[in-house]
């Protein structure tokens, strides 16, 4: 059981994003949990007050922050465009603007910074600087408390006179059309334990609209927006409070209960802190007398349920995964408020491992992509379920608004890999459960469990987007790095290190699902936290427990594969992940990842002891790898061409990624052949011939593998084309176009020489600092001209946790698979 100290977690929060941040991104993430709690500030190369931070989708939302000096009457605007309420020739106050020290961020966390200086009665006085800490924690060792849709707003004041600050929220936050009529009220919490009482204003549409969306937004649920006993508050006209607190400095504790819409007198709900920073009449104003406080608030959006979803039992209403632990939703707030310095530990503690990781990886360029996807890559997804049997739904964020995405998932696996495994399962179960009960007609695995989020309904019909050879290498790829993730023996070797951390009993005899949520336990003095996710004995019974109830759906997506992966003809419709790009036969890369995929499925095969399985399937994936390198490879032997009769086009072979991070490549990766091999020597007494006929299994309950699956001449030859054909912002996605999509380029840098990842990562970093996109991280970009949007407009999609490719592949095969590519710096 490994302790919190995999990197030197900060106890101070500002201290957590003290590296500077290098990149400039056009919109950085404030609170982004789910797919309806997503707030961004979209103007992040210019100082925050300039535009409304909004959501996802680019729609405004209400969420203004305002500083006044009591000594001066002056009023400066923080986030948001509060001070459009404010009159700039009023009497009693006056509109000045704070100096911007720009924005820092890590994985969980974005801190804007700001200076005020002091009024002239204090002359000699040093500036005021305050920080807007926003914390959505990325917390992979516990669950629970990632589970919770709730974010933190930390103000830090630093100086040595006053200052009063104003928060307010509108009903924007709980619909997408600004007609409807909301419904508010404010509750007071009495302190409990070491939870300060609390005041919670709740928020919420007058008229329910259960699992249904306005323009992406829920249309269901209720905004909770909490902060201490001791601010004072005030629900009432947008302008009438803001200009009562750049007049007074306060709020009057009144509540204007006169329901309405959203933008009728623009209700808002606000709640105002006072600094008393200032000294006694000795008091001097010099820095040494410059005082630091701070005032927490939280934001948390609650659907119940969640989704709703074709289980096994029918259509069923999902609770959220954090009710399994607080029945009320004031238990959950009250935990979630109190909780911070813990949640804060533990997304520190994650958010510094990954930086060290990434900067020793790439750059201080990757570190910052990778910060800036992980709460993206979260925050398309909502926990649902029981203990015994937790699932992570997931929704096609901007692109369609699929449902449990097989295409969408697969590109965001390497975040999960990294960051925790379990999640990953999670994700997939719901497809799992769904496809074994037979609600889902087809011989291959399906697209989706709905055609747009919340429902989860399936297709009975067997009418989803039709992908078929996709979808299939899609989920046994995934299956198998699952399954690799369990199977580790040291910590060391872990796919992921915080699945290393808790509870190590195996209790996969008394769970009836192996990756339950029954165990959580305390660790360095947190609770809540989960128990070890497989290592040693316990990871190959969770492996086993895992596939021996849906072996047979395996096989038969398996099957399908083999009849269709070798010569992928266009099927009625177009069939692969990158559909926006046109239905084509043939391609090249999507062959390689269905038959990848039929090796894949040899392994499971092989671990449950089937023997006959595992060695035809095995053998089929090796003549037909043969046969693909045959066909897909350009005449000239230069490169993987886009189809196998478009002679002259290429493509980014993305789907190599997978033949590396499953341990494919054995010349390096197969940790457990040398094991096997000494054994199987010892016992023909060093005879060639009489060695067994069987090879013995490692201690990953499997038989090693004992040849590269792809030549290492594949992965030379793209990694000097790519080289070749790099442009302004990045690799193209193939030859057809000149944009790219950025996951699968980080998939292709991963197995290709340093100078070409790094030369990718480098122009991915520029993009960043450039592009003209205006909303959250896109993945499919132009790589020319400005940078922009090539129509779809794809943005805030959860693949960009295919961004921690180099991660994965890192920690992938104990360690050893980025090894393997080694040779290819070499080459260069």
């Amino acid at each position: 059981m490994r302790p919190f100290g995999l990197a030197a977690a900060s106890s101070a929060l500002l201290a957590s994003v003290g590296h500077a941040s290098t990149l400039q991104p056009p919109v950085l993430p404030l609170i982004v949990r789910n797919p309806y709690l997503s707030t961004w500030l979209g103007n992040a190369r210019e100082e925050p007050w300039h535009k409304w931070p909004m959501f996802w989708t680019g729609a405004e939302v209400g969420f203004g922050v305002l500083a006044s000096l009591p000594d001066s009457h002056q009023v400066f605007p923080l986030l948001g465009r509060p001070h459009d309420s404010l009159s700039s020739d009023a009497k009693h106050y006056s509109i000045l603007y704070p100096t911007y020290r720009g924005a820092k961020y890590d994985a969980s966390t974005t801190n804007l910074t700001y200076s005020i200086p002091a009024p002239q009665t204090l002359p000699s006085t040093d500036d005021l600087e305050i920080t807007l800490s926003f914390l959505s924690p990325v917390t992979p060792t516990s669950t629970l408390r990632q589970s919770i849709p709730a974010a933190y707003l930390t103000v830090y004041v630093e100086g040595s006179f006053d200052v009063n600050i104003y928060i307010d929220v509108n009903g924007q936050w709980v619909s997408g059309n600004k007609n409807n009529v909301i419904e508010w009220g404010l509750t007071q919490q009495e302190a409990v334990g070491p939870t300060k009482a609390l005041k919670t204003w709740s928020v919420k549409r007058q008229t329910q609209q259960l699992l249904t969306e306005v323009n992406d937004q829920a249309e269901w649920g209720e905004l909770h927006f909490t902060g201490p006993e001791d601010v004072r508050h005030e629900a009432g006209t947008s302008a009438v409070l803001r200009q009562r607190f750049a007049r007074t400095g306060t709020l009057q504790n009144e509540i204007d209960d006169s329901f309405r819409g959203i933008m009728d007198e623009e209700p808002v709900f606000a709640f105002c802190k006072e600094f008393k920073l200032g000294k006694s009449s000795s008091w001097k104003g010099s820095k040494s007398n410059s005082k630091s406080e701070s005032v927490l608030f939280t934001i948390t959006h609650i659907q119940n349920p969640v989704v709703q979803y074709a289980s096994a039992r029918g259509l069923t209403f999902m609770r959220p995964l954090w009710q399994s632990w607080f029945a009320e939703d004031d238990k959950v707030i009250q935990f979630h408020y109190g909780d911070f310095e813990n949640a804060k530990l533990l997304a520190s503690n994650y958010s510094e491992q990954l930086r060290i990781d990434a900067y020793k990886s790439g750059s201080t360029n990757y570190v910052d992509i990778v910060a800036l996807s992980a709460r993206q890559a979260m925050g398309a997804t909502s926990f649902s379920g029981t203990p015994e049997n937790p699932l992570l739904f997931l929704k096609e964020i901007s692109s369609n608004g699929n449902t449990q995405t097989v295409d969408v998932i697969f590109p965001a696996f390497p975040f999960f890999l990294y960051t925790n495994p379990r999640w990953g399962a999670y994700l997939l179960e719901p497809l799992i459960e769904h496809q074994l009960s037979g609600q889902y007609p087809n011989n291959y695995s399906m697209h989706d469990l709905g055609a747009h989020f919340p429902n989860l309904t399936g297709h009975a019909d067997g009418r989803d987007e039709y992908m078929p050879v996709e979808e299939c290498g899609d989920m046994l790829i995934m299956g198998l790095q699952l399954v690799n993730s369990m199977t580790y023996n040291t910590d060391i070797e872990a796919q992921s290190i915080w699945s290393t951390v808790g509870e190590e009993l195996d209790h996969t005899s008394q769970d009836k699902k192996p990756f339950s949520l029954t165990r959580l336990g305390t660790h360095n003095g947190i609770a809540h936290i989960d128990d070890t996710w497989g290592g040693g004995a316990k990871g190959v019974k969770q492996a086993k427990q895992w596939l021996e109830g849906s072996y047979e759906l395996w096989k038969k997506w398996t099957g399908y594969l083999v009849e269709f992966s070798l010569e992928p003809h266009n099927q009625r419709k177009r069939i692969c992940t990158d559909d926006f790009a046109g239905w084509l036969a043939l391609q090249t890369n999507l062959a390689l990842k269905g038959i990848i995929g039929i090796k894949a499925f040899s392994e499971f095969a092989d671990l449950l002891d089937r023997t006959g399985d595992a060695k035809d399937y095995r053998n089929i994936s090796e003549t037909y790898v043969a046969k693909w390198e045959e066909y897909g490879i350009s005449r000239d032997k230069t490169h993987a061409k886009l189809a196998y009769d478009w002679y002259g086009s290429w493509t980014t072979l993305y789907s190599l990624y997978a033949d590396a991070v499953l341990c494919f490549h054995p010349s390096i990766t197969n940790i457990s052949e040398e094991t096997s091999t000494a054994a199987d020597y010892f016992t023909s007494e060093g005879h060639e011939h009489q060695k067994p006929l069987q090879p013995s299994k490692g201690t990953n309950g499997r038989s090693p593998i004992t040849k590269d699956f792809i030549p290492s001449r594949i992965y030379n030859m793209q990694s000097k084309w790519y080289g070749a054909v790099m442009q302004k912002y990045g690799l193209p996605l193939d030859s057809r176009h000149l944009y790219t999509k950025s996951d699968w380029q980080f998939e292709a840098a991963a197995v290709a020489s340093k100078k070409v990842r790094s030369e990718i990562l480098d122009r991915v970093a520029l993009w960043l600092n450039e592009t003209a996109t205006d909303r959250a991280f896109t993945d499919l970009y132009n790589t020319e001209g400005d940078g922009g949007f090539p129509n779809p407009y794809f943005f805030a999609r959860p693949v960009v946790g295919g961004h921690f490719a180099f991660l994965t592949l890192e920690r992938a095969c104990g360690g050893t698979a980025a090894e393997a590519f080694k040779f290819l710096n070499e080459e260069e």
